[in-house]
């Protein structure tokens, strides 16, 4: 079912707000997937979810080679599920990575603190899901 990433049922704006750890799906250089499992938060007023990293990792590397890549984020509970794509960026702006560490911590927990925090960015486009 498709969804209205900006206008989101209650059910399904709850599948995003509880705890459920995700996989992010990105393109390698080579065009082969990279899955990696993440926890994300979701704006709904902002269509932009959110996935906290850091410097050197491989989702950073993989965004920074091609800004604003198409990506999914995956997330399944039983029979409900939510996929949300759109395209990804890196930001190291420290009020950018302030609010993906503070609606982080109130989704799952509180980060351990990081000095090369990175944050993706994904502007969602379009979610399928049922929540």
């Amino acid at each position: 079912m498709t969804i209205d990433p900006a206008a989101l049922s209650e059910e399904m704006r709850l599948f995003l707000t509880e705890r459920h750890l995700a996989t992010l799906t990105l393109r390698r250089a080579d065009g082969r997937p990279h899955v990696t499992p993440v926890g994300f938060t979701y704006d709904e007023g902002e269509c932009l979810a959110r996935v906290i990293t850091w410097e050197d990792s491989w989702k950073t590397r993989h965004v920074r080679r091609e800004p604003h890549m198409p990506v999914a984020i995956s997330s399944v509970d039983g029979g409900r599920w939510a996929t949300l794509y759109g395209t990804a960026t890196v930001s190291t702006k420290p009020e950018s990575v302030a609010a993906a560490v503070e609606r982080y911590a109130s989704r799952y927990r509180q980060p351990k603190d990081r000095n090369d925090r990175t944050v993706i960015e994904i502007a969602v486009t379009e979610i399928l899901g049922r929540g």
